[in-house]
């Protein structure tokens, strides 16, 4: 196994049932690859999807490194990893950016399309008060309405030190002058957010981000419970946050040398809806590698042709 000594490990499973008679001619045979992906849990399901095609093609796939975002992509950049499916574009641009960019690795292919992300607050404060935008939140008197810890601040829950989504966030509040009235709480998000749920359970108004796919809005749903609050600018408004793409990126050196998985990285497409089925899973408290594993092998059955001719089309690529 690589030496990555500086990032956490959880344990990957490597048996794969229902393999296509196929695949006895293996490419990947003898091949160890390391993956990566961010701390989040809600990215294993489309790793073990991709782990499951490469098992599929005769590569031991190794156990899956965990990490902050701008360490994922260092180490794909470096080769200490050779794959994540968790590069989310233009969120992570920067990350990809500074760590050598198509220098040394590749976006591979777009094989998660249309995660949204934006600002939310409950409904009911947001009708009582006619609020559309964070922007009436430098509004010392709006703000107040959202104060949990009594500073006179909205508290906006946030994004984990180091994601993308903190960036995004952090400019916000420095454009739009919100600095004074708006306190962006961090931590970890699934913790803060639990503590967000709660408050609205109790009828307290509440103000947070969120991303798709999540499964927040399954518990916080858009229309029901709470609304999207959008940006604006220039008299034009907008959710603040562009639409991404979710993209496998993976090491230059080892696409050249791997050809079979460089081509079963091409071909990898899962459906948003699909993503969103597997966060509600893990929501109702499915978490752990055996759960992230049958929710991969259950989308995969499902789909069995379609994943099976990932497995031939990238065999034949290695030929």
């Amino acid at each position: 196994m690589k030496n990555f000594s500086n990032f956490a490990y959880a344990a990957a499973m490597t048996t794969v049932f229902g393999l296509p008679a196929f695949a006895a001619d293996q490419p990947g045979a003898g091949v160890d690859v390391s993956p990566i992906k961010g701390s989040p849990a809600n990215a294993w399901f489309q790793h073990m999807v991709v782990q499951q095609g490469l098992e599929a093609l005769g590569y031991n796939v190794e156990e899956t490194l965990e990490a902050d975002f701008p360490a994922v992509h260092l180490a794909v950049a470096s080769g200490d990893a050779d794959y994540t499916f968790n590069h989310w574009k233009p969120l992570h641009n920067d990350f990809f950016d500074k760590s050598g960019g198509e220098g040394v690795m590749t976006r591979v292919n777009a094989a998660i399309t249309g995660a949204g992300q934006g600002f939310y607050i409950d409904k009911k404060t947001a009708e009582a008060n006619d609020i559309t935008s964070i922007r009436q939140l430098s509004d010392p008197a709006v703000a107040a309405l959202f104060d949990a810890d009594g500073d006179g601040r909205a508290n906006l829950s946030g994004c984990n030190p180091g994601w993308g989504c903190e960036i995004a966030i952090e400019d916000h509040l420095d454009n739009l002058d919100l600095r004074d009235t708006v306190q962006h709480d961090q931590g970890s998000y699934f913790a803060i957010m639990a503590d967000t749920i709660t408050r609205y359970n109790e009828g307290g108004a509440i103000l947070y981000y969120t991303w798709t796919p999540n499964w927040i809005s399954d518990v916080l749903v858009p229309g029901e419970d709470v609304v999207q609050i959008g940006v604006q600018k220039d008299g034009e408004m907008d959710a603040g946050f562009a639409v991404n793409d979710v993209y496998i990126v993976a090491n230059n050196e080892f696409l050249e040398e791997n050809p079979a998985a460089a081509k079963f990285f091409e071909l990898v497409d899962i459906p948003i809806s699909a993503v969103n089925a597997a966060q509600v899973k893990l929501r109702d408290g499915e978490n752990t590698l055996e759960d992230f594993q049958r929710h991969a092998t259950d989308w995969i059955a499902e789909n069995q042709e379609q994943f099976d001719s990932w497995v031939v089309q990238a065999a034949a690529a290695a030929n």
